[in-house]
């Protein structure tokens, strides 16, 4: 039997574009739509991915093909409160809840073009580690200064 007293999490709600530090616009392609005529929910994590990792690329802290070091992701997960399609672009807030010594945790929020409200948001958690080892790796002083750039005050 279930108890009705056990207290029922919070569901979330959708962020407004204050809630993010920055954005990067992504396009919405032909083949990310479904059967259903919208972006198909898998497509929401490869946004946040192309979000976070252009965002190292311009910022200079990832060499993705070079680095000795890279962000692996170790925790992702997303919450959807309306529909994407094509060919509306996507925006993409991004800002940081925590930075730890070898870890980054990012809420990423998905807007359609102009809209207020997220579409979907989630959290993405990157380890920073040696290339080769895959051992977590301290993120140094250079990367955490411009890190530090998406923590919101």
């Amino acid at each position: 039997m279930i108890s009705t007293n056990t207290p029922q999490p919070e569901r979330p709600v959708p962020l407004d574009r204050d809630a993010f530090t920055t954005f990067r616009e992504i396009p919405t392609r032909w083949m990310d739509v479904d059967i259903y005529g919208h972006v198909n929910n898998v497509q929401y994590l490869s946004f946040f991915d192309t979000a976070v990792n252009g965002w190292y690329i311009d910022k200079g802290i990832l060499d993705p093909a070079h680095g000795s070091e890279v962000f692996l992701v170790v925790e992702t997960g997303c919450h959807y409160f309306a529909e994407l399609k094509f060919p509306d672009p996507v925006f993409a807030g991004i800002r940081i809840e925590k930075l730890g010594t070898s870890s980054v945790v990012f809420r990423i929020g998905l807007f359609s073009g102009e809209e207020t409200r997220t579409a979907a948001h989630g959290k993405f958690v990157h380890v920073h580690v040696d290339r080769d080892s895959r051992r977590p790796s301290a993120i140094s002083d250079q990367k955490r200064g411009i890190l530090e750039g998406l923590l919101l005050r």
